[in-house]
């Protein structure tokens, strides 16, 4: 017995148990690449086709996982937003503030990664080593753009994995259904939520597998690139916690202009809910911190606490859409491939519809499930995104902080709207 919750107590987490796969498959590949490289590239040969199997079995998911997300994501908005006029203006308020991280995503993670030093020879080794090539797609002219993005046959936008089209599919068919009968529209949504139950089982098998798939992913990029890869992780994991920390800074801003608060006040009731988020990782661990903070500290009503803040933890988060615009940007970043403007506005409103869908998603499945169709969107392989799910540990955590800044601060915004800021009985 004793053994046994010894046993429990020292069980690892599913995002620790992915990053000791990066450690290990870092170590073998980079020990075989310095000690015996011909035997680098054969075992290298050998674990390919392990990571590709891992990353196909998460891809044939994406397509009924994002469908099922996106309809059972505008019903759930939809029913929020009937409660009251606060609960639809913060659906308002949700939906600007994800279009604008995405929007600012896909213009300062461009120029984030214009800074960092381009070593041909070391990304061309990198794109051999993960394979994958990006699609054909090229920049659409605006008429071009507007034309496919209602789809005349959903079935082959699915079939063919253009997002965009499915997913404004997805999004005409959950409004139509929100305004079906109420018992017919519960049966409808039950069948739907199953199948989106089902290939989030499907994923916790996949992501069970994780750790040897981000192992193998990583040998053979360790084994064939050597240490110069390391620079190549370090980047990534830099620029991600830039456009996260950048994101956050940005919604101080907004609170200060369009909520009108007190940034000192603003930013000291903030400080205990962030603490609480980057240790725990978890939005929801830290609600009970934002509802004191905004009740106790900033003087929000508690009605409108109560509403806003468990609604936001359920249907928001602001850097979701941030990062699916950065990761995607890494990747056309790493394969030498320019993005257009037409290229970045669908990305940018596919990031903010699917987020808006998927924030019940744990969070290695969220990473992978999400940023795959918005980096199919893009034409851009798919295959290094294995290989960063495990590096996301650490911007995790200013991921995470980011969020409940944004929780904080779309309610500081309802509450000035509502005439429920409690600044001239708190002053700063």
């Amino acid at each position: 017995m004793p053994a046994a919750r010894t046993a429990r107590r020292f069980r690892l987490s599913a995002p620790v148990k992915v990053l000791l796969g990066l450690i290990f498959g870092a170590l073998v590949g980079l020990s075989l690449s310095s000690w015996d490289q011909p035997l680098a590239l054969q075992v290298a040969e050998w674990a390919r086709p392990v990571g590709r199997l891992w990353l196909n079995a998460l891809q044939m998911t994406v397509v009924p996982l994002v469908t099922a997300l996106v309809i059972m994501g505008v019903n759930n908005a939809s029913n929020a937003a009937s409660s009251g006029r606060a609960a639809r203006n913060a659906i308002i308020v949700f939906g600007v503030l994800l279009v604008a991280a995405a929007s600012f995503a896909a213009v300062a993670t461009p120029a984030l990664l214009s800074l960092i030093p381009n070593d041909q020879q070391t990304l061309e080794t990198f794109r051999s080593a993960l394979g994958g090539h990006a699609s054909n797609a090229v920049a659409a002219t605006p008429t071009q753009w507007i034309a496919t993005v209602i789809p005349s046959n959903a079935l082959a936008a699915a079939a063919s994995s253009a997002m965009l089209p499915l997913v404004v599919f997805a999004l005409f068919f959950g409004f139509a259904l929100s305004r079906q009968e109420a018992e017919r529209r519960e049966r409808l949504l039950g069948l739907i939520s199953i199948i989106a139950d089902t290939m989030i089982t499907i994923i916790r098998w996949v992501l069970w597998a994780a750790p040897l798939g981000v192992f193998a992913l990583v040998l053979v990029v360790c084994a064939e690139v050597g240490i110069s890869v390391l620079g190549v992780f370090g980047w990534y994991i830099l620029v991600m916690c830039t456009v996260y920390i950048l994101v956050t800074l940005l919604l101080y801003l907004v609170a200060s202009l369009v909520a009108r608060e007190n940034l000192r006040r603003f930013a000291s009731a903030l400080l205990p809910v962030q603490l609480i988020a980057g240790s725990t990782q978890s939005s929801l661990a830290s609600l009970p911190s934002m509802i004191d903070s905004a009740r106790n500290r900033l003087g929000y009503p508690a009605a409108l606490t109560s509403l806003m803040l468990p609604m936001a933890v359920s249907l928001f988060r602001v850097t979701s859409p941030a990062q699916y615009i950065a990761v995607a940007s890494f990747i056309a970043w790493l394969y030498g491939i320019d993005l257009g403007f037409s290229q970045y506005a669908v990305a940018v409103l596919l990031a903010a519809a699917i987020s808006m869908g998927s924030t019940g998603l744990p969070g290695q499945a969220n990473f992978l499930t999400n940023n795959l169709p918005v980096t199919q969107s893009l034409g851009l392989p798919v295959e290094p995104l294995g290989v960063l799910l495990a590096m996301d540990t650490i911007p995790d955590v200013f991921c995470t902080v980011g969020n409940v800044t944004g929780h904080m601060t779309a309610t500081a915004v309802i509450a000035r709207h509502e005439g429920g800021n409690g600044q001239s009985d708190n002053p700063a």
